[in-house]
């Protein structure tokens, strides 16, 4: 039985557009306000002013483009940061109330599920971080989709046993793709170990949204004109997403979804149990199964549902010169995967390179500077290295245990420094070795490509923070719309080829009822105490990206703990970094990155090619947040490259 909330008013009237914000501060009550200071300027989250503010809420970018001279948002003693200015004042109003970190979670969450759904929604699934200031604890929390218990090793590469045909139209957009949705249960989770506010308090904003309407941004509208095709072979995303003639809804558009605002009344009154058991499990169940717009029908089941758990896990920590790095462990690579890096990073005197320009108040400070060659080479081959044990050995550990059973191996100090003696500062690994660790049964998984997803930074009054990635895969996930919100494509995470060339099977296969592997990379960072014990919280971050996630937190976290740089230079920096390919990344979306010519024309990019680095000038898009501890406040930063907007209580 659900524990009894504090009743509370976090259902406050919502925003209806992005272009016309609602004040969250009260002209008689300053001190219940969602107020941010920029520049020593106080301005309210619903009337932003001055160039970066008019760039923040007015004019969001779609994923790809860049909003210059953002500048860091200072708060008072709380602070949320989401990828769309709608769920950020929404989650606002929440904290304001004296709602914790994981109350604003869920609103936050159901609100993006209507104003960024090619992103993220309650049809796909998450991981959290959460640290409990009272208790002094940090909980790893997995909401992470699961197969059918009807899927085989060969679900996403053949119609059946017999037909050996690819499912139609193709693996992503078919039923097969589609794994038990995991957000709800584990924000569920959440809220009864760590909530304040009754639950159906927490829903009534995304229900008041869904049923006034919203305007379509930019960024969504564009996702829906490149994904026209495939949302047009379902009936309920091309009714809802398409005009009547089939082309797309266009931004501005204003959009309601009484479906959703059904959906999401039921689940306030009767738990996450509503989405998994009754009418609405029933039409996910029955929209996987449907072959209509000739797609392959996936095999998911009730009891696929109904069995659904989400899971408590322990965090992976460890050290980083004098922080402590906390993130999720497997079936996320990602926390693993960053700490890797920086544990061979740690060997390395960083500090000394740091980027350049980023002094003074210019555009170019503002963007993070430049980062130095050294550096970019540096940084890449770190990755490239911990990239290499991630694709071999890192999946499930329910089915698939990792080398010595625990994270704890990956991250040995020692092993770190023996993996940093490889890298060479004037030559690139191109493409690195794992690590040995004995005769393993596990074949070397080839680069699965890994897409979408969302994330929200939250600290909250008490003293409380979470960090959540979140997500429905790719653009939009398998296409599949129903009862008001898409279905993931999460299924495809799993490694496409089970075995590798030489048959022996590879640790990210599918099977019934597993975890696909995750970059997703929500990440707190504490001080180390002298004995080495944990300290206080200073820092909360993370990004969407898909695999290139854990690229795009590492560039962050060096950015911030080694270079001193505030959280708006850090998320607005270059991104840049490897997987374990032979191509080093330097988004060429950065104003500092002359990206013409495939960057033939660019300093950095020059010198990186002199080392043998094969740079990709290719834009990126990450979404990254941090909100870093300031007395007794907070500093945020949203990423320039997305929608994202930092807000908090008055300083």
């Amino acid at each position: 039985m659900r524990r009894l909330r504090r009743t509370g008013s976090g259902a406050a009237a919502l925003l209806l557009s992005i272009g016309m914000l609602t004040a969250c501060s009260s002209s008689t009550d300053q001190s219940a306000s969602c107020t941010v200071s920029r520049n020593g300027t106080p301005v309210t989250s619903g009337a932003p002013t001055g160039p970066d503010a008019t760039n923040l809420a007015l004019h969001p970018e779609v994923a790809t483009g860049y909003r210059t001279g953002m500048t860091p948002v200072r708060t008072g003693g709380f602070a949320v940061s989401t990828a769309n200015p709608v769920a950020t004042e929404a989650a606002c109003r929440v904290l304001r109330d004296g709602g914790t970190a994981a109350d604003a979670l869920i609103v936050a969450q159901t609100v993006l599920n209507l104003v960024e759904p090619q992103a993220t929604g309650i049809g796909g699934g998450a991981f959290l971080m959460y640290y409990d200031a009272a208790a002094k604890t940090v909980d790893a929390y997995d909401g992470r989709e699961t197969a059918p218990r009807a899927a085989t090793e060969d679900y996403l590469r053949y119609i059946s046993a017999i037909d050996h045909t690819v499912p139609q139209p193709n693996a992503r957009a078919s039923g097969r793709s589609i794994g038990v949705p995991g957000v709800l249960r584990m924000l569920e989770v959440a809220h009864d170990e760590h909530g304040k506010q009754p639950w159906r308090d927490l829903f009534t904003p995304a229900v008041n949204l869904a049923d006034q309407g919203f305007k379509i941004s930019p960024r969504m509208a564009t996702q829906i004109a490149a994904s026209k095709a495939d949302l047009a072979r379902d009936d309920g995303a091309r009714a809802y997403f398409l005009e009547s003639d089939g082309s797309p809804k266009t931004a501005g558009t204003t959009l309601v979804n009484p479906g959703f605002a059904k959906t999401l009344s039921a689940i306030a009154a009767d738990g996450a149990n509503a989405f998994y058991t009754g009418a609405i499990a029933a039409d996910i169940v029955d929209t996987t199964a449907t072959a209509s717009g000739g797609r392959t029908p996936g095999q998911l089941a009730l009891a696929d549902l109904q069995s659904y758990q989400a899971k408590k896990r322990t965090a992976v920590c460890s050290p980083y010169r004098s922080h402590e790095i906390c993130g999720m462990p497997n079936p996320s690579s990602g926390g693993i995967t960053v700490e890797a890096a920086l544990g061979i990073l740690a060997n390395f005197d960083l500090a000394a390179m740091k980027p350049t320009d980023i002094s003074g108040d210019g555009a170019t400070a503002r963007d993070g500077g430049k980062p130095t060659a050294a550096a970019v080479h540096l940084i890449a081959e770190a990755e490239r290295l911990a990239y290499a044990d991630r694709d071999k050995y890192i999946a499930d550990s329910d089915f698939v245990p990792l080398p010595g059973n625990s994270p704890q191996t990956l991250l040995d100090p020692n092993y770190l420094k023996q993996r940093a003696a490889l890298i060479d500062p004037g030559k690139s690994l191109g493409t690195a070795k794992p690590g040995d660790f004995g005769p393993v049964p596990l074949g070397n998984a080839a680069q699965q490509p890994e897409h979408g997803t969302s994330h929200i930074s939250i600290v909250d009054k008490y003293g409380n923070a979470a960090s959540m990635t979140t997500t429905v895969e790719s653009a939009f996930g398998s296409f599949h719309f129903v009862d008001g919100f898409i279905l993931n494509n999460q299924l495809t995470d799993f490694s496409a080829e089970p075995a590798d060339k030489d048959g022996v099977p590879v640790a990210n296969r599918l099977d019934p009822g597993k975890r696909p592997r995750s970059s997703m990379a929500p990440t707190l960072v504490f001080a180390r105490n002298p004995d080495g014990t944990r300290g206080a919280l200073s820092h909360v971050t993370g990004s969407p990206g898909g695999a290139v996630i854990i690229q795009f937190v590492v560039k962050t976290l060096v950015a911030m703990l080694d270079w001193g740089l505030n959280p708006q230079q850090a998320v607005s920096m270059i991104d840049f970094g490897a997987a374990n390919t032979p191509v080093t990344n330097v988004g060429g979306e950065h104003p500092a990155v002359n990206a013409t010519d495939n960057g033939d024309h660019d300093p950095l990019v020059q010198q990186l090619r002199q080392s043998g680095d094969q740079v990709s000038v290719a834009a990126q898009s990450s979404g990254l947040s941090a909100l870093v501890r300031d007395g007794d406040g907070w500093i945020g930063g949203a990423d320039p490259r997305r929608e994202g907007a930092v807000l908090g209580g008055p300083r």
